[in-house]
């Protein structure tokens, strides 16, 4: 499974060549390095550990730094790739490039967190009238059972701590690759704010 470590960037718009206006997400990929490799004979399972985005010297601990030694400076980010399209060894660098020839690509991000939300605004209910006299307006109704025991089942839809979580978007199509300028921009939105580290993957059902 093909795939790098990023950066989102934000939002923008780019035209095609038939004119067509297209908001685009740009994906900034600094070098991945490939920090250890893993294999059926000694992990059970193949595949690449890459890290990006350097970090002082004196910010990691000694058993930190210890995987990347005589291999390229202590990253900040890591991502494991099983089974990886592409013949790499450690110390190599990778970037956008690896997205040469495909079409579509699979985004994970972790989310903006909300804080502690309602149930309207973390579920979509609808409320109650917004008329004078009205006693349910924004309120969340009943939660448990009316008769003994009167208890509320987990997994209740209530009001809770909203967003910050992980979330994948799947089937973005690359629109254009800047591999001079490290960027990828891919059609529509990606969760996360500005700045926040993705992972891209070449999509798993295209």
């Amino acid at each position: 499974m093909l795939g790098l470590i990023g950066k989102k960037i934000g939002m923008t718009q780019v035209f095609d060549a038939e004119g067509h206006l297209i908001p685009v997400t740009a994906i900034k990929v600094e070098g991945n390095v490939v920090v250890a490799e893993r294999t059926e004979e000694k992990n059970g399972y193949n595949a690449v550990l890459l890290g990006s985005v350097d970090i002082k010297d004196k910010a990691a601990t000694k058993p930190y730094k210890g995987q990347f030694k005589e291999i390229c400076a202590p990253k900040k980010y890591l991502h494991e790739f099983r089974n990886f399209d592409r013949e790499v060894k450690v110390g190599d660098t990778l970037g956008v490039d690896v997205f040469k020839d495909i079409v579509y690509v699979d985004v994970t991000g972790t989310t903006k967190g909300k804080g502690y939300q309602g149930g309207m605004k973390r579920h979509g209910f609808h409320g109650g009238r917004a008329t004078h006299g009205s006693k349910f307006h924004r309120d969340l109704g009943g939660t448990a059972m009316s008769s003994t025991p009167a208890r509320t089942f987990k997994g209740q839809k209530m009001a809770g701590h909203m967003g910050n979580v992980q979330q994948t978007v799947q089937n973005l199509r690359i629109v254009k690759i800047d591999e001079e300028a490290g960027l990828l921009l891919v059609k529509g939105a990606i969760p996360g704010s500005a700045k926040s580290t993705v992972v891209v993957k070449k999509a798993v059902k295209k």
